[in-house]
C-alpha cells in the first residue's frame, strides 16, 4: 500500500503543514526532538499502524477548502456555519495553544521573557471567548434561528428577554473587540508572529498556531459583525413591524 506520506520525516511533514502537529501529539510521537525519523520509524518505534496515522495526517493537511459564506446566505445558514467552522476551532485550537505557550515560557522563558505577557494575554482571550461563545450558542444565535423562521412562515415574531436583538449584538459586538485588541497586543509582542532565530520545532508551530487563530478569528468576527448581526437585526424589524428598534 503506498501512503501519501511514505519516505517523508516528522520534522517535513510538520514543516510542510504545521497543522499535522496535532496529529502526531495525539498519537504520542515526537516531531521536534525526534523529527528527523521517518513517519515508518517513528509509527514501527512506537507501535503504531502506520496506515491510520497517515489516513489521519492526509485529512488533516487535505482539508485545504473552505466553504466562504456572503450576504446572499440565510442568517440560519450563517450561525451553523460559524458555530461548525469557527466556534470548532476556536474550542479545539485554544488548548492546543495555551499548552504550548506553557511549555515555551519554561523553556524559552528565560531567554524571552515577552512569552510570559503573550500567554497571559492569550490567557485573557481564552477564558473571555469561551464565555462568548456559550452565550452566541445558547442566547443570541437561537433567536437569530427563530427569526428566520419566522420570516419565512410569517409567522409570529419569537419572545425575548432583551428587547431587541441589537442590546446582545452590542455586546457580543463588545467583545469581539476586547478579543481583537489581546490578539493585537499578541501580534506585537511576537513582532507578527515572527519566530527568533533559537527557537525550535514547537516554538514555530505554536506561533503558526497562533497566526492561524488570528486569521480565523478575524473571518469569525468578520461574519458576524458585517453580515450575520445586520441580517438579525434586519429579520427582526421585519416580523415585529420595527416595534423594537435598534434605539
Amino acid at each position: 500500500m503506498t501512503f501519501r506520506f511514505a519516505g517523508a520525516t516528522l520534522g517535513s511533514i510538520v514543516a510542510t503543514d504545521y497543522r499535522t502537529a496535532a496529529v502526531f501529539e495525539r498519537v504520542g510521537l515526537d516531531f521536534c526532538c525526534g523529527g528527523k525519523r521517518t513517519l515508518e520509524e517513528a509509527c514501527a518505534q512506537a507501535q503504531l499502524e502506520v496506515g491510520l496515522v497517515d489516513a489521519a495526517l492526509a485529512e488533516v493537511a487535505g482539508d485545504a477548502t473552505v466553504e466562504m459564506p456572503d450576504a446572499t446566505w440565510p442568517a440560519d445558514r450563517l450561525v451553523r456555519h460559524i458555530v461548525e467552522r469557527h466556534h470548532v476551532f476556536v474550542r479545539t485550537l485554544l488548548p492546543v495553544i495555551g499548552a504550548h505557550l506553557d511549555r515555551l515560557v519554561r523553556v524559552h522563558g528565560s531567554r524571552h521573557p515577552e512569552l510570559r505577557t503573550v500567554a497571559a494575554h492569550f490567557a485573557q482571550v481564552s477564558g473571555e471567548l469561551q464565555l462568548h461563545l456559550r452565550k452566541e450558542e445558547e442566547i443570541l444565535f437561537p433567536y437569530i434561528c427563530a427569526l428566520t423562521a419566522a420570516a419565512e412562515q410569517d409567522a409570529a415574531p419569537p419572545p425575548n428577554m432583551f428587547g431587541t436583538v441589537m442590546n446582545p449584538i452590542r455586546m457580543m459586538e463588545a467583545e469581539h473587540q476586547n478579543a481583537g485588541n489581546e490578539l493585537e497586543l499578541v501580534r506585537a509582542l511576537t513582532s507578527n508572529f515572527s519566530v527568533p532565530d533559537d527557537g525550535c520545532a514547537t516554538y514555530r508551530v505554536c506561533f503558526e498556531e497562533l497566526a492561524a487563530f488570528d486569521r480565523d478569528l478575524r473571518l469569525h468576527i468578520h461574519l458576524e459583525n458585517n453580515i450575520l448581526f445586520p441580517k438579525a437585526a434586519a429579520l427582526e424589524a421585519a416580523v415585529t413591524g420595527g416595534r423594537r428598534g435598534g434605539g
